[in-house]
């Protein structure tokens, strides 16, 4: 009997350490570490590209995406030190150093006296190689973090000469917003200073592609910018510039030699979709940010003992759901298929088109609506009908903010234009079946995808300044 009892409990322990071992995250060093950050990129933002990727083929149901299928799914909270609803600075420098600290600080502590070391840094420092990409400008917040340490987020051309005095390997996406400053008559480039440090700065696709091993440290900036010296937006057209998924694999051939590397990559633009309530920009921006991920799920299936993937969003921006009053139980994502252009290049288009316009009013507004129907499809009764009440309040915000400019000798002001295409965006939101609640962030949780070893530790619900914690100590470069 006691031979029994003793095998029982042998038997028990046996099993107990076997499934403790089996739930344990792998000892394996991760050696190719990518950390995605949708900007602004909650669930709601997620599901809407899915959505629309199905309701263009006439489906209802979501699409899979390359991230969405990745085994290890979990919550992130977002707060700042100071504030429940954070911005960009405060939650990159979560997500890079593993540290809360105060709205606008780059990876400095909450009363900016002491700089917090980041994750990219700290490869670095041990042997990885680093990469950091993004669809906006390169001195943006999200990127900053990486590699800069400033009291302001605003302070951009500070952040840039940090870049330019860096020893990271690889810089890809938009350029400097603030590159020039002139101190006691000495003229400062961000540029130059960073080819003195050795830098390679390309901005061409000839140059882009020559690129190969052995190049040394890179800034590859896209050759055509837009608005803030970021990449155009993809519903804009791409043409002539590298893609996001084309930095990232450049970056990978770049940096795979070696003791492996650590790269963060930015869909930055989903995020200023979201603060323009921009739904079809918002899809693009997320399904382009999808198409980068799934170069690195391709380097991941020739590597998957030793790559680790995480995507996950700094917050949510926009307060986007999939339905509002108006349409109630009804979807009609498809329309969204109809939009040509983002905002930003809308109001550009609306622009050029006042500065031609005459005295004549309905001509002036019926040269409008056609402009609408084009960007937009709206008030095309093929594409998106128009009732006489959705178009008489379109014709008195005509009125109000460009007519009575034009009659006065006026010019109208850049909000002039925006209460327009906010109204037009708005408009198709409605009849799309979406729903906004913000042209700011929000402090909803964001999701966490990841694929690789010890990828469960990011299952559940965590913090933004677990993420950095974790994967540095999958890469085995905890100090």
């Amino acid at each position: 009997m006691k031979r029994l009892l003793l095998a029982i409990l042998v038997l028990g322990f046996s099993t107990i350490f076997l499934n403790s071992c089996q739930n344990k995250p792998t000892e394996s060093k991760i050696k190719y570490a990518f950390l995605f950050i949708g900007d602004g990129m909650g669930q709601a933002e997620i599901n809407t590209a899915q959505a629309y990727e199905m309701a263009i083929n006439q489906k209802i149901g979501f699409k899979p995406l390359t991230f969405t299928q990745f085994p290890s799914v979990g919550w992130v909270t977002t707060y700042a030190n100071n504030r429940f609803i954070t911005g960009s600075a405060a939650a990159g420098t979560a997500l890079a150093t593993g540290y809360k600290t105060n709205i606008g600080r780059i990876s400095m502590n909450p009363d900016a006296t002491e700089s917090y070391e980041s994750i990219a840094e700290l490869a670095k420092k041990q042997g990885f190689k680093t990469g950091i990409i993004t669809s906006v400008s390169i001195d943006h917040a999200t990127p900053a973090v990486f590699y800069a340490h400033q009291p302001s987020r605003n302070n951009y051309f500070e952040i840039g000469m940090q870049l330019a005095n860096s020893n990271m390997d690889f810089f890809g996406g938009g350029g400097f917003k603030d590159p020039v400053r002139v101190i006691n008559n000495d003229t400062l480039n961000v540029v130059k200073k960073a080819i003195e440090n050795g830098f390679t700065v390309v901005n061409t696709m000839e140059a882009f592609k020559s690129l190969k091993s052995g190049s040394g440290k890179v800034i590859a900036i896209a050759p055509r910018l837009a608005g803030d010296a970021a990449m155009p937006y993809v519903i804009d057209g791409n043409e002539g510039n590298p893609s996001l998924a084309d930095f990232t694999q450049k970056a990978i051939e770049l940096l795979q030699d070696g003791n492996g590397f650590f790269m963060m990559v930015e869909g930055g633009k989903i995020d200023w979709a979201g603060h323009g309530n921009d739904a079809a920009a918002n899809i693009h921006e997320t399904l382009a940010f999808d198409e980068a991920i799934a170069v690195a799920k391709a380097f991941y299936d020739q590597h998957p003992e030793e790559t680790l993937i995480v995507v996950t969003a700094d917050h949510e921006t926009g307060g986007l759901a999939l339905g509002n009053g108006g349409m109630e139980y009804n979807s009609n994502l498809k329309a969204l298929e109809y939009q040509h252009m983002s905002a930003e290049k809308f109001d550009l288009e609306l622009i050029h088109y006042c500065k031609q316009l005459s005295s004549d009013n309905e001509k002036a507004f019926a040269g409008l609506m056609k402009l609408v129907g084009d960007a937009f499809g709206l008030g095309d009764t093929t594409k998106i009908k128009l009732s006489s009440n959705e178009v008489e309040k379109v014709k008195q915000l005509f009125n109000d903010n460009i007519y009575s400019h034009i009659v006065k000798g006026t010019e109208p002001s850049e909000a002039n234009y925006q209460a327009i295409t906010f109204h037009l965006l708005r408009l198709i939101s409605n009849k799309s079946g979406l729903g906004w609640t913000s042209h700011a962030h929000t402090g909803i949780n964001v999701p966490v995808y990841a694929i690789g070893p010890g990828s469960q530790l990011f299952e559940g619900i965590i913090d933004n300044t677990e993420i950095p914690k974790k994967m540095e100590k999958l890469m085995m470069i905890q100090e």
